[in-house]
């Protein structure tokens, strides 16, 4: 009898682009592409950040590099990608909030959640998959997106619409992009504990809905999101695209 064997987790020969990589999300999905054997670029704004990331992990022996990259900036990212080798898989992890009611948001906090939560993650998925378009390989190319991409939640409408977006334009490349064999897809986290989530956490009355809504009845954490990544980046998800791997602790079950 024949028996089928597991698609591989492994990612050795692979070269993968970490946006976002100098804390939180970003550094944790470079570790754990870089444990599962791809070789790892690191980008972010502070490239003196990078490099003390990529140094922790070159010293554990994995292999990494360091690329300063601001998404903001959108012909500097998309000619510094282009001119690289190109990229078998992206986690796009670079993302802000600026939370506040929705009748006090100003039209400065609207851009500057949009320009980088939109309008960076689809260039510089374009920028990946461009490379790959053009050297005939396939790829996987992963955004960090949010729970809140499938949900609404109080002061948080600019985050939530931007979100969305990131939903929208990930099915519709999925769909572009999938006879090249390119996949296209987000991991939509519950809160995480990172220095970026840590004002949330810093007031009780947002921890006790968040505990709430949390069905599993705790926070994540950085790890919460590692195997995720290493899955949609590796064969073991090879017929998954224009989908949304929700990490949310069962928060958008109801």
């Amino acid at each position: 009898m024949h028996l089928p064997r597991t698609p591989s987790f492994r990612l050795e020969g692979k070269r993968a682009l970490v946006t976002g990589a100098s804390s939180g999300i970003g550094f944790a999905a470079a570790v754990a592409l870089a444990e599962a054997g791809a070789h790892v670029v690191l980008a972010a704004r502070n490239i003196d950040q990078v490099n003390e990331c990529v140094t922790a992990l070159t010293d554990a022996g994995f292999q990494a590099s360091g690329q300063r990259l601001d998404l903001s900036e959108i012909e500097q990212t998309g000619a510094a990608v282009l001119a690289l080798e190109p990229f078998d898989i992206l986690v796009n992890s670079a993302g802000s909030a600026r939370h506040s009611p929705a009748e006090q948001t100003t039209e400065a906090d609207f851009d500057f959640v949009s320009d980088l939560n939109i309008k960076g993650a689809f260039f510089i998925t374009q920028a990946v998959a461009k490379n790959l378009l053009q050297a005939g390989r396939p790829g996987s190319l992963i955004n960090i997106s949010s729970q809140m991409a499938h949900v609404g939640g109080v002061d948080r409408a600019v985050y939530c619409a931007s979100k969305h977006a990131v939903e929208g334009f990930t099915k519709s490349m999925a769909i572009e992009f999938g006879p090249h064999q390119i996949r296209v897809n987000t991991i939509c986290p519950t809160f995480i504990r990172t220095p970026l989530t840590q004002p949330t956490f810093n007031n009780p009355q947002r921890v006790a809905w968040i505990e709430e809504k949390i069905k599993l009845g705790r926070v994540g954490e950085v790890e919460d999101i590692m195997g995720a990544v290493v899955y949609l980046a590796s064969d073991a998800s090879a017929l998954v695209t224009g989908t949304s791997l929700l990490v949310d602790g069962g928060w958008t079950a109801d």
